[in-house]
């Protein structure tokens, strides 16, 4: 059914932005770019991990502009883009394999996106585990892989204004 209401772009338009981009990593400077602390290398406007052959003909054949990358600043901050909520009796009885499984995912997405991290992993309780990522992206696959590997229940909760996820798994017994 047509409508008379004529099409405007409003939605996007009245759609603020608080943060103006600042979650973009800012780039400036000709040639190559390497993390003081972790050592990961700004090439070809994508960060590569460090231990990458590609990384280490950079540091030697190149004078490499050194800088903090957006994961160690986010550390150096106490800033975290996603956080994973655990809890349930289950978790009490397999907190090392579970443990195991979120290093290994995160291990994993490393591989992609060497700015994808743990920052911090948090036993509140024997039945209550936290752990902040750098991306919202780690964080939703890390509720995948548990949901995927040990089942119960998920949710996933995304800001759209500060790019921030939340996720809940639980399971009991």
């Amino acid at each position: 059914m047509r409508t008379s209401k004529p099409y405007t772009n409003t939605t996007f338009t009245r759609r603020v932005d608080h943060e103006a981009g600042r979650h973009r990593p800012v780039q400036t400077g000709a040639g190559p770019q390497v993390c003081e602390r972790c050592g990961a290398a700004y090439i070809k406007r994508r960060w590569v991990a460090a231990g990458v052959p590609q990384v280490e003909s950079v540091k030697t054949l190149a004078a490499p502009k050194m800088v903090v990358c957006p994961a160690c600043r986010m550390a150096a901050d106490g800033r975290f883009a996603g956080e994973v909520r655990t809890g349930g009796a289950f978790l009490a009885t397999h907190h090392a394999d579970i443990e195991h499984l979120i290093r290994g995912e995160a291990g994993r997405a490393a591989e992609d996106n060497p700015m994808a991290r743990i920052l911090s992993m948090t036993f509140e309780a024997p039945d209550r585990l936290i752990v902040r990522t750098t991306t919202e992206h780690l964080a939703k696959r890390l509720g995948e892989a548990l949901h995927k590997a040990y089942h119960g229940t998920v949710h996933y909760g995304f800001s759209h204004e500060n790019k921030f996820a939340h996720v809940t798994w639980m399971r009991d017994e």
